[in-house]
């Protein structure tokens, strides 16, 4: 089984100014002539870390990162001014034309593979190809699976922890009442609210309980970020139609695909990753059969990291 490669450090960082006083922080690492491969962060809100870099062998690959607007090393943090998903892909186009690439490949999970389905959608002619994690599709369904009812009853116990900060009259609409919280002028009900939603999320995460990703996602930079974007997204329908994703599919034909999915996954069930494949021509599907929705399960990381491979043989191929 695969591991992460060794740590890896950048060799550059730039401050990119995206319009609207956003300015994204961008890195690169690896080979400056490699394979370029953008890693899209999930969230939306969660930013990178240093073991993004890990999954592509570096002297194959120029791995780019960047942190999506208003969290990460990004300015202004929390921002959710001009903050949609449509002023995510532009930012990406901004970026490409800024480092001077042509075509790319698109890694992302959860959020991370919206975002970058989206980018594809509109912008096919700039991706050699995609490795995505944990299929996001922001249907209302998948919303209210998380949200309201479903994973509700596959992890009853965190469920009363995340539901505690919320009063009983306003928990049918779970999101809006943690959206009126954190944008509220209490700052001990912001970061209590946004301690619960982030843990929620990172306790859900993993097959298995894991510390640090429980950790990560509870960082108060992070939960912060995460609680107040992934609400503003969440309480606008992630600012795009209902099931877009899906009926835009025909538009990724003859972008290669590579979709990796944990089976038990509670925060985006393997029924999103089927229904991508199925209406993706030319996309491989692989469940891990012992794993969650978290990047940083072994069987994940073994299926990112082969992945990675097989993507750079075949770009190399052509």
């Amino acid at each position: 089984m695969k591991v992460l490669l060794p740590p890896l450090k950048n060799y550059a960082q730039h401050m990119i100014k995206v319009g609207h006083g956003h300015q994204l922080y961008v890195e690169e690492s690896g080979d400056p002539k490699g394979i370029p491969v953008l890693f899209v962060h999930g969230g939306p809100g969660a930013g990178c870390t240093v073991d993004d870099r890990r999954y592509f062998d570096p002297t194959r690959y120029r791995i780019i990162l960047f942190d999506q607007r208003g969290c990460g090393q990004s300015i202004p943090y929390g921002c959710l001014e001009n903050n949609t998903s449509q002023a995510l892909i532009e930012d990406m186009e901004v970026i490409r034309e800024f480092l001077g690439i042509k075509r790319w490949l698109l890694f992302g999970g959860s959020w991370g593979s919206t975002l970058s389905l989206l980018y594809a959608q509109q912008y096919p002619q700039q991706v050699l190809g995609m490795i995505l994690r944990g299929i996001f599709l922001c249907r209302d369904s998948d919303l209210n699976w998380f949200y309201q009812s479903g994973a509700n009853q596959i992890f009853p116990d965190y469920w009363q922890e995340f539901i505690s900060p919320i009063p009983q009259e306003e928990r049918s609409n779970l999101i809006a009442a943690f959206h009126k919280r954190l944008n509220g002028d209490d700052e001990l009900a912001r970061m209590s609210a946004a301690k619960h939603w982030a843990q929620w999320e990172g306790q859900c995460a993993t097959l298995n309980p894991s510390k640090a990703v429980c950790e990560r996602f509870t960082n108060t930079h992070t939960a912060m970020s995460l609680s107040l974007i992934e609400t503003h997204y969440f309480m606008n329908q992630c600012f795009i139609e209902p099931n877009q994703i899906l009926r835009h599919a025909y538009k990724l034909e003859g972008i290669p695909g590579i979709i990796v999915h944990g089976r038990y996954d509670i925060i985006c069930p393997a029924e999103n990753a089927f229904m991508l494949h199925s209406a993706w021509q030319g996309s491989e599907l692989y469940l891990i059969r012992d794993a969650g929705h978290s990047a940083q399960e072994p069987g994940i990381i073994d299926a990112l990291v082969n992945a990675a491979e097989l993507m750079a043989n075949r770009v190399q191929a052509l």
